[in-house]
Parts: C-alpha cells; structure tokens; sequence
C-alpha cells in the first residue's frame, strides 16, 4: 500500500564533496524519535563519492536531487522549491542532530502558537566528531530581532525548526551573502515573527581548520556586507547596536582564526580581528575575559615559532594541572 500522507516536517541536506560525513549526518535525521518528515538532499555537483553514498541508503523519507554546483544557498533554495513539510530544518552535510531534536522543536512550536522558529543550544564538534567547544547557550523567548541584530544567536545553519508559512513571507536565502546568509535569514525571520527556545544541546555544529586564514577573510567581508544591510533596514532606535555588532563579529574572528593552525598569517589576522573587537568596543577588553587568552595566543605566535609555542603551551597546561591537584588536596 502506498503511504500518501503528507510529511510535517521537511528536512533538507546541501551537500558538496560530503562523502567522509554526509552518511552519519542522513543518519542523524532518519533515527529522529519524530518519523513523520521527508528529507531531502541537493548533491550540489560533487565530484566525490557522495552520491554514491546517498543513493545507497534505503529509507522511502530519503529524496535525492542532484544538480551542478551552484552554492549552499541555491541548494537550500532549491530544496525548499520541493518541500511539501508544514515545517522546514535544514542540516549542513558535516553536522549530526541529537535524536530528540526535531520532536523538541516541534513541541516547542505548537506550545507557542505565536512564535514560527524554534531553536536549540548548540556544540560544536571537531572532524573527528570528538567535542571541541560549547557554544553560546543564549535563551530567547519571544521578540529575537534585536540581539539578532547583534549577533546570530542560532550560530549556524543547522538549528532552527521553522513554519514554512514564515519562511514563504521572508523569501530564500540570499546567495550575495554567501558565509553570512544564516544569519540574515534568521534576522528577516526575527523582525516578523517570535523565536522559542529549546533549552538542550541537539546540534553538533563540525569545525574544520582546512583553509581557516582564508575564510576568516571572506567571513569578515560577507558579514560587514551584512551588517551594512540590516542597519540601513533597522530603525533609528537600534542604530547604537552597530558598533557592539561589530565588536562581537571581530571577537568571534579572533577566536575563529586561532582556532587554525599555527601560523604566522594566521596570527597577524587574529591581531587586526582583535584590534577591530576593542576598536569598536572598548570594553571588550573587561567584558570577555577570554580576551586576555586570545592576547597572550597571538603574541606567543607572532614572536614564538610555532614549535616553541607548541612547547610553552604543553607546559603551561602541565602547570595549571599542577596548581588544580594542589588545591584539591
């Protein structure tokens, strides 16, 4: 008998040259405790085995569309084209959810009637899927838009649940602001509609340090373009937010371009991203005490050659391991 039901919910995959974790990340969606969806993968013109491995897996939920490349956001486009789900998730091709994700949200979002996005804490995992590093854990329930304007408080494109009624009002992904196209969309969605919050840990956001001096350069350009952009659209009332806007994107940079590998380069990036972070917000220096880490890591880098860092950083760690044991005695 063939199952003529409509989906709830549609999730949809972008994938490009995913083939070492699109398989666990198809997974991640298909063993969700809520089964009533339809997922939906754009293979975006890879030239790797990941349509192999896709087509592969026996699941009736599971559609596959393959198209030539054309970018993360006409892929999520194009996969909106073909959702029927009342609600729409996306997952980027190298990030897992917890199984409980979706049907968390879902509650979420028939518990409050007024709100059109449901979101989640994030963590954030490294290529191997070991943890790296939690994310912000930032609760919002109700109006989003103005921390929004400050920073994007979902961290990712893998997060939020959302009625596909709000998404039709606010349009598609904007494809101009390539590397900052979540967080316009989560923005537009901020300015009409209410966000809930689920207050757990369900997406495993996977950082690579591939290329990391690279993109901080076009994260930072794509971000200032969209910073640009929401403030000539937001009201004068809000107007004071862009500097501290900026201040957090230059401190989100620092930290993001020492999070690769020990370089020259990319030390002399961390310094103008933190340079920009105090710039434009004094008190930066006092308000993040992770600042002071960040300042010692670039210096270390720019006058330590990266072995000697590697040195002083093994024995610095050996040191407060020391000074942690002596206190617990």
């Amino acid at each position: 008998m063939i199952n003529n039901t409509k989906p709830l919910i549609s999730v949809i995959i972008p994938a490009y040259n995913a083939a070492g974790t699109i398989h666990e990340t198809i997974m991640s969606v298909l063993n969700q405790s809520f089964s009533n969806l339809e997922l939906i993968v754009i293979n975006d013109g890879s030239q790797d085995s990941t349509l192999d491995i896709v087509s592969s897996i026996q699941d009736s939920r599971l559609q596959l569309f393959s198209y030539k490349n054309g970018g993360v956001c006409m892929a999520r486009n194009r996969g909106i084209e073909r959702a029927c789900g009342e609600f729409i998730s996306f997952l980027d091709a190298d990030d897992i959810w917890t199984p409980d994700k979706l049907e968390a949200q879902l509650t979420a979002l028939q518990k409050n009637p007024q709100a059109a996005v449901a979101y989640s804490w994030v963590d954030y995992i490294d290529e191997y899927g070991n943890f790296f590093h939690q994310g912000n854990y930032i609760t919002i329930n109700g109006s989003a838009y103005e921390k929004m304007l400050v920073q994007n408080i979902l961290e990712n494109g893998s997060n939020p649940l959302i009625s596909r009624e709000a998404l039709t009002k606010v349009g598609v992904f904007d494809s101009s602001l390539t590397l900052a196209e979540d967080w316009d969309m989560w923005l537009r969605l901020a300015e009409l509609y209410d966000f809930v919050t689920v207050p757990s840990v369900q997406i495993l956001y996977r950082t690579s340090s591939r290329s990391a001096s690279t993109n901080i350069v076009k994260i930072e350009k794509s971000c200032l373009k969209f910073i640009e952009k929401s403030f000539k659209n937001a009201p004068p009332s809000l107007q004071y937010l862009k500097k501290n806007t900026l201040s957090t994107l230059y401190h989100y940079l620092t930290f993001k371009s020492l999070e690769s590998p020990l370089s020259r380069q990319n030390g002399i990036i961390a310094t103008k991203c933190f340079w920009n972070a105090i710039k434009n917000d004094l008190s930066t220096i006092w308000q993040w005490q992770t600042m002071s880490k960040a300042f010692f890591k670039i210096s270390t880098v720019l006058i330590l050659p990266p072995e000697q860092y590697k040195k002083i950083k093994t024995i610095a760690k050996k040191l407060l391991i020391k000074e942690s044991v002596r206190q617990l005695q």
